[in-house]
């Protein structure tokens, strides 16, 4: 995908003016309604416009609110040309990371960071969770170089940022403060501390946990967390545990849980217990199709899982939980262009929705449902009254055959203001 940039085209928003998305397609509303907006905040859905006021045409296509990536790493991406492909299990892709991020400088990562954060908002993300690693090989650097891009892209995305430990956490004292130091620094600037690990790649998984409880403790930080990772077992899971240091710390709403591949492994009441305690301890959870297809299933021989987890449950339950990219284009994923709808049509796919419902819940988990997974009230996002005007024209009726049919992005609005316009395809016939 090429991009451009090229000067803004006439606001269909200016500060604090009304506008207005005329024939627009909003899911909970029948035929095309109008979209009335000011001060960057939706005012109404569906009551008849005012007259004159300046504005857009969604052309009877379906209009959401701006995609939510609720688990990525713009450290790492773009790096597969770095890559000696020699394996593709999950101690190879750890490997292969450490290996090169001791060459990683602070441009290097601010460039493709921003290259990726260019390429998802091209697909219509307006806010992303980006996971950064800090340890002694890489020291603050990757977290310097993604902080730079996120500032570069302000105007088109909202970026935070979750500082975790990939290559282990207990018995690396120097990890342990470069967390503490960017969780501090992050209160002190005015953003959200964030805090993750990856138990299954400490010499001690639940004293890690328990450190990383601590850490959002010491900060009153949110925890997102890489969980469970396995292939071909369930043993070892610490979902429970996370469960219960969610209970006790009071951090319900607060901590995310992604992978989970173990889990595939349970039996069906066991998993459905599973996510039963997630939803009843305010546990989100993240499915990780792209990456998770990937690493799992290379050694199981016959009957290979997906190794995906399902969140129908959660849905069911009205519950936490996205579909996220988590890798574009490194050892852990060779694949990705940042699309999020793309990301819920592999879903699909992988977890047998097939209903326009269950298509549409598919939407959802790249949409309102996954900005709840970092905290945002369900009310405050999607195209509601009182949400942030950051809306996503796609090239569909409705959110099933958006997701069905991969829709492209016609236009984007962040705060009312275009940040994208797509181009359609023009095709030319034999005259």
């Amino acid at each position: 995908m090429t991009i451009s940039t090229s000067p803004r085209p006439p606001d269909p928003a200016g500060d604090g003016a009304v506008t207005v998305v005329r024939r627009a397609r909003v899911p909970g509303h029948d035929g095309a309604v109008d979209i009335v907006m000011s001060g960057g905040r939706i005012r109404s859905v569906g009551a008849p416009a005012p007259a004159g006021a300046p504005g857009t045409d969604a052309g009877d296509r379906l209009v959401v609110g701006g995609l939510v990536d609720a688990h990525l790493h713009l450290d790492k991406a773009l790096t597969a040309d770095r890559c000696s492909w020699s394996g593709g299990t999950v101690d190879d892709a750890m490997a292969e990371t450490a290996a090169m991020k001791a060459d990683f400088t602070v441009d290097d990562v601010a460039a493709r960071a921003g290259a990726v954060l260019a390429s998802c908002v091209a697909h219509g993300t307006t806010r992303v969770r980006t996971h950064v690693e800090l340890d002694p090989i890489v020291g603050r650097r990757g977290l310097e170089g993604v902080l730079a891009a996120a500032a570069d892209w302000a105007w088109a995305v909202d970026v935070e940022v979750c500082v975790f430990a990939q290559d282990g956490l207990t018995g690396s004292p120097e990890t342990a403060r470069l967390l503490d130091e960017a969780l501090g620094g992050a209160r002190a600037a005015g953003r959200r501390a964030v805090v993750g690990g990856a138990p299954y790649a400490d010499d001690d998984p639940a004293g890690q946990l328990d450190r990383v409880f601590g850490l959002a403790a010491d900060h009153d930080a949110d925890v997102d967390l890489h969980l469970d990772l396995f292939d071909g077992t369930a043993e070892g899971a610490l979902i429970g545990t996370v469960c219960d240091l969610t209970e006790r710390a009071g951090l319900g709403g607060r901590v995310a849980a992604g992978h989970g591949t173990a889990w595939s492994f349970l039996e069906p009441e066991q998993r459905a217990a599973v996510l039963d305690r997630c939803a009843g301890t305010g546990v989100g959870v993240v499915s990780l199709p792209s990456t998770d297809l990937f690493l799992t299933g290379r050694e199981t021989g016959a009957g290979a899982p997906r190794g995906v987890v399902v969140l129908d449950r959660l849905v069911e339950r009205d519950a936490a939980a996205a579909v996220a990219t988590n890798n574009v284009r490194n050892a852990f994923t060779p694949y990705g262009d940042g699309s999020l709808v793309r990301m819920a049509n592999l879903y699909a796919n992988l977890t047998h929705q097939a209903s326009p419902e269950q298509l549409a819940a598919c939407l959802d988990l790249v949409g309102p449902r996954a900005a709840r997974v970092l905290g945002t009230p369900a009310a405050a996002t999607g195209v509601v009254a009182g949400a942030p005007s950051d809306l996503v024209c796609l090239d569909a009726p409705d959110p099933g055959t958006a997701v069905a049919a991969v829709a492209p992005v016609r236009w984007v609005l962040k705060g009312g203001r275009r940040t994208v316009t797509g181009a359609a395809v023009e095709l030319h016939p034999p005259v």
